[in-house]
């Protein structure tokens, strides 16, 4: 089942004369009579016209101030005639109009994703689409204009159901959550000229070879090859503890495997103990002389829990001991009762996003998120309503100052995100790649501050 949401700014631009004499010239067919929710896309596209018959039809429309509302009335052109067939000749194929230059216009923006709330995938969706909702309020303080559509695009839906003529129309794409979905999308973005964002996990070739896509997602690989990259230059005077947590349900054992690989090929020494492992023993793993760095192969918080009691024991009978850790982002869930740990053993976690829960703009954002839809967001990191208004704000006002020249590299917009940081690199022959990595760092002066690379 289709759900069809619109959400609807219309961008102010400049009114020429030269526009107001040719629609003195155009012959109107009927008038027409706006109804709620009506779009200008829609209202062209039930009369077979262009938006630029619309608009050349009527004036108004583009003079400053004015928005589309229930009740305001509209010329409706005959269509004009693009191709004149003689007897002697052969009909071109018509030609589909170029886009005008969204610098000069609203941006429109296609959000294809599964909106409903039938399963987790959906709740959360509708939150991330709210957010963006929440951006498109924000950019219009700033004079920035947008034109949403957006499709509910479940796992078992057939794609092409939603790429119809007014999504042809679209700036940007946001979606689709599944990889089978993203051949056709992309293959639709190259043929409309236009751009799609991809905001969460997909795995997905396309990226290396399509030139219109957008991956905030960084594959398991990738992110991992980075955070050790920067582990080993921010802890080259460290020595490395490795505890093994014996948890058969942790994906972690992959970052781990490959940072000794590294340590080893770099002449490293490193230890490694267990978390069963008696005190004596536990203890022999930790050097007396450097500054150690401890990295566990879980990211779950009952044997993170374990961990800290180990430590904090070790620490009452080794006072000289130097302790670091280093975690993983879902660490960041567990700061309600591991937050005075954190900053004891002076944690470093890696991650992609940071929501300072003391910032205003946080308190902000989820205040205007209750106002708007009387709910809370959900509590679970990262807060997928700051993420979609951190990806549609950084995206739309992209798009609104570079055009089709935008291409998210870091420090082009000027936003400071609220939660996730997005700076973009290019592929050799395809799309850009979110590289944005950040420590989240828990000082010992009771501090939280963030590194970024």
């Amino acid at each position: 089942m289709k759900m069809f949401i619109r959400y609807i700014f219309v961008f102010v631009v400049m009114l020429f004369v030269s526009e107001i004499v040719l629609a003195q010239s155009i012959k109107i067919r009927e008038v027409h009579k706006v109804k709620r929710k009506e779009t200008i896309f829609g209202i062209a596209k039930s009369y077979g016209i262009s938006i630029e018959e619309l608009m050349a039809a009527n004036p108004e429309m583009r003079s400053p101030g004015y928005e589309l509302k229930k009740g305001h009335k509209l010329n409706i052109p005959y269509k004009q005639e693009i191709v004149e067939v003689k007897e002697d000749t052969v009909a071109e194929e018509p030609v589909k109009p170029q886009k005008t230059d969204m610098r000069r216009r609203a941006i429109r923006l296609g959000v294809m994703l599964p909106l409903n709330n039938s399963d987790a995938d959906g709740r959360n969706m509708v939150e991330y689409y709210r957010g963006v909702l929440m951006a498109c309020d924000s950019l219009k303080l700033d004079g920035i204009s947008v034109d949403i559509h957006a499709w509910n695009l479940t796992q078992n839906m057939d794609v092409n159901s939603v790429l119809t003529e007014e999504a042809e129309q679209c700036d940007l794409i946001v979606g689709p959550l599944y990889s089978k979905h993203v051949k056709q999308v992309a293959d639709f973005a190259v043929e409309n000229d236009i751009k799609v964002l991809m905001p969460f996990e997909i795995e997905t070739k396309e990226i290396y070879t399509c030139p219109n896509l957008f991956q905030v997602y960084q594959n398991t690989v990738d992110y991992n090859s980075t955070v050790i990259k920067h582990f080993l230059d921010k802890f080259s005077n460290h020595h490395v503890v490795f505890i093994d947590c014996n948890d058969p349900t942790s994906d972690k054992g992959a970052f781990t495997k490959e940072l000794r690989t590294r340590l080893e090929g770099l002449h490293r020494t490193y230890n490694i103990t267990n978390l069963n492992s008696k005190e004596s023993d536990f203890k022999k793993a930790f050097s007396l002389t450097s500054p150690n760095v401890v990295v566990l192969n879980t990211q779950h918080s009952s044997q993170l829990n374990v961990a800290f009691a180990k430590l904090n024991t070790l620490t009452l009978t080794s006072n000289d001991l130097i302790i670091s850790m280093f975690g993983y982002s879902e660490w960041m869930n567990y700061t309600s009762y591991n937050l005075d740990n954190f900053y004891k053993f002076d944690t470093y976690i890696p991650s992609t996003y940071y929501l300072n829960p003391l910032s205003s703009r946080t308190t902000r954002m989820q205040q205007k998120y209750r106002w708007n839809f009387k709910t809370d967001m959900s509590g679970k990191q990262p807060y997928y309503a700051i993420t979609g208004f951190d990806h549609a704000y950084y995206f739309i006002k992209g798009l609104k100052m570079y055009g089709n020249r935008f291409d998210g590299r870091f420090g082009a917009v000027g936003y400071t995100p609220v939660q996730t940081p997005l700076s973009f690199e290019k592929y050799e022959t395809g799309g850009m790649q979110n590289r944005s990595i950040l420590f989240v760092h828990y000082t010992q002066g009771h501090r939280i501050e963030t590194i970024n690379f």
